[in-house]
């Protein structure tokens, strides 16, 4: 048995490029409770938390678990409250460089597999009218650094320098990697 340990729509359709049986059981954890930390360190505990609360209850199965976040000159964002906080977030990354971080966490017979992946992601500049557009969409919600990248987000950048799919959620080319990985050795 597969499981999925998240609840992402994302998630889930890029997943089933590489494991197209597989069930989504949410890991429920506070992720208040997490220290604030380098965004690498933070994104791969947040996966890890997630990881082994699912396979704790499913020692049998494989669990896949990952975590994004966005992060600008050492700030880390998240998911916006609101779109008040959406709007603030586009505006500070306007027409600059930024780190979309996906932790992944997957165990395959008690072995554990896991990475973080880097994406570097440039903003255009964008106008007050252009945040305003794009928040209409209600687009921003559930997303880290509020926007989403594989729909009309797409707009607001420039260029990418990494896996486009990290920045979606999942680098699912680095998934099906870890999945192989003790094949490859």
């Amino acid at each position: 048995m597969f499981i999925l340990a998240s609840q992402s729509p994302r998630r889930r359709e890029l997943l089933q490029k590489v494991v197209p049986d597989f069930e989504v059981q949410p890991a429920t954890i506070d992720e208040r409770q997490v220290p604030v930390m380098a965004p690498a360190d933070y994104v791969q505990m947040l996966a890890q938390l997630k990881g082994e609360s699912i396979a704790q209850k499913n020692p049998q199965a494989t669990v896949l678990s990952a975590d994004t976040v966005v992060s600008f000159q050492g700030t880390i964002y998240g998911k916006p409250h609101d779109r008040q906080d959406a709007a603030e977030m586009l505006r500070q990354l306007s027409g600059s460089t930024h780190q979309a971080y996906t932790g992944v966490w997957l165990s395959i017979d008690g072995e554990i597999r896991k990475t973080v992946v880097q994406t570097d992601v440039t903003f255009w500049p964008l106008s007050h009218e252009m945040i305003e557009t794009y928040l209409d969409t209600e687009e921003y919600r559930d997303k880290a650094g509020a926007y989403g990248i594989q729909g009309q987000g797409s707009l607001l950048v420039e260029k990418i320098n990494g896996d486009f799919y990290n920045v979606v959620g999942l680098p699912i080319s680095t998934v099906a990697w870890l999945l192989t990985a003790k094949e490859a050795d």
